[in-house]
């Protein structure tokens, strides 16, 4: 690991700015020559850090904003405080990650995703209950969702897998095959967990892919890969199932749950008629005309905030629905964000998350090595297509489920993973080789270990 100034062992690193050499330090593993390595070391990417200042800034205004059920007498800033010390965990994870080689992410990708593997096994066996799911794990009076964990985990690995795979012609067969495998080993374990997550955990596997250059044929393999495993899990869940789908509409209007869960969990029936509800009243839809109850309050009010907002919002503070809306603080902020903000804030918002993804994007091209870019891409694809998930569930294009808004919701699991991905991004930004200068991506080819040479073909100087 580096040491209090930046320094690893057997690199030199020379602070840039502006691509701009500001001094070096040299240090040799060895005593010959050829030893002494350069590694470019530049002031990490401005952009990146605006949008994350922005999330933090957005993050802590709507919280508090969208916490009216949680707040208590004794205490009305308990919600914010809570939020804020997670923030302030995450904001020091960024700052310690981006000043850490990507290299040693390289290096323990496979321990990390063991480490996931071992926490998901533990959250599905002896997990927590939360809304009719074991999802999340308790320690010491706080809760670890391991779910968040193993997204980022499986980003690195892939990243790890592809780029070691990395051919001019996309990706060999043998890479292909082991990232196949891997994401469906998780998402079978993470099935259990959440069925939302673990379709964005293969839509986000299925985006690498196609960063990576994969040939069309072999992706479509991969689909199949993945229908199949898809078709096993759904047999194996629903096959057991009780009710049918007329008796469960029955059931629907007998039974009531727990409005803060309206998660459809009927007593003894299990999650595959959680499944089945949720899909029925999304296709079924909601009408101003329909009476409101346990199962379609959250989809009415949830409404309701967004027609207030209108075009300009009420102003942060003025949400009249969040002191009704179940989970106004986690799972339907964004529409807390739209009554307070109006359309022009939640257009914003979503403007932020493209943003951040099209600056990836653009370091991954320039990137002259395949992991980098890989890494890069992989952590925005998963912040951006999560929040995209969230924005589609809360405005009614999805089927409800519980999905966070990356930064913004509460929840401190996510909120640390999503700031150890930045932090990864940042990391790529400061230490990878984006100025096109021949010198130094041929330095950074000799600094890297063996496994790592990989180009990234999709940089146009290395198409010269």
């Amino acid at each position: 690991m580096p040491d209090i100034n930046g320094k690893i062992s057997g690199i030199e690193i020379n602070e840039t700015i502006d691509g701009v050499s500001a001094g070096a330090v040299e240090r040799k593993p060895n005593k010959t020559a050829r030893d002494k390595i350069v590694v470019k070391r530049s002031a990490p990417d401005p952009y990146i850090w605006g949008i994350y200042i922005m999330f933090l800034l957005i993050s802590i205004v709507e919280l508090f904003s969208a916490s009216s059920t949680e707040v208590t007498s004794a205490n009305v800033y308990s919600p914010l405080i809570r939020h804020g010390i997670f923030l302030g965990l995450g904001f020091v994870i960024v700052l310690w990650i981006q000043n850490t080689h990507y290299i040693y992410m390289r290096r323990f990708a496979w321990v990390f995703a063991m480490i996931s593997l071992l926490l998901l096994i533990m959250a599905s066996v002896a997990g927590v209950d939360i809304n009719g799911a074991q999802r999340a794990i308790s320690v010491a009076g706080m809760t670890i969702q391991p779910a968040e964990i193993v997204k980022l985990a499986v980003v690195l690995l892939l990243a790890s897998i592809l780029s070691k795979n990395q051919t001019p012609g996309g990706v060999t067969n043998r890479g292909v095959v082991l990232s196949a495998v891997v994401v469906m080993i998780f998402a079978a374990l993470l099935w259990k967990n959440g069925l939302t997550n673990t379709i964005l955990l293969m839509v986000v596997s299925l985006c690498m892919f196609l960063i990576g250059g994969i040939q069309f044929k072999k992706v479509i393999c991969v689909l199949g890969l993945y229908g199949i495993c898809a078709s096993a899990l759904l047999a194996a869940k629903y096959t057991d199932s009780t009710p049918d789908a007329t008796e469960f509409d029955a059931v629907q209007k007998t039974e009531v749950v727990d409005q803060t869960k309206d998660s459809g969990v009927l007593s003894g029936k299990g999650r595959a008629d959680t499944h089945k509800g949720r899909i029925s009243r999304f296709l079924h839809g909601v009408s101003p005309d329909d009476k409101m109850d346990d199962y379609n309050r959250q989809v009415i009010l949830s409404k309701f905030a967004q027609a207030n907002g209108g075009l300009m919002g009420q102003g942060p503070g003025n949400s009249r629905e969040s002191a009704r809306l179940p989970l106004a603080f986690s799972d339907y902020i964004y529409s807390i964000i739209v009554e307070d903000t109006g359309f022009v804030g939640g257009a914003f918002l979503l403007l932020l998350y493209l943003l951040l993804l099209a600056r990836a994007g653009r370091l991954a091209y320039k990137c002259s090595r395949a992991f980098p870019a890989f890494l890069i891409m992989g952590c925005a694809v998963m912040i951006v297509f999560q929040a995209l998930v969230h924005m589609a569930i809360v405005t009614g294009l999805f089927p409800v489920s519980g999905q966070p808004l990356p930064f913004i919701s509460k929840g401190g699991t996510s909120v640390l993973v999503m700031s150890a991905a930045i932090g990864m991004m940042l990391s790529v930004s400061r230490y990878a080789v984006t100025s096109g200068n021949k010198k130094e991506i041929k330095a950074e080819g000799k600094a890297l270990p063996e496994d790592m040479q990989a180009a990234n073909f999709s940089n146009y100087e290395l198409k010269e």
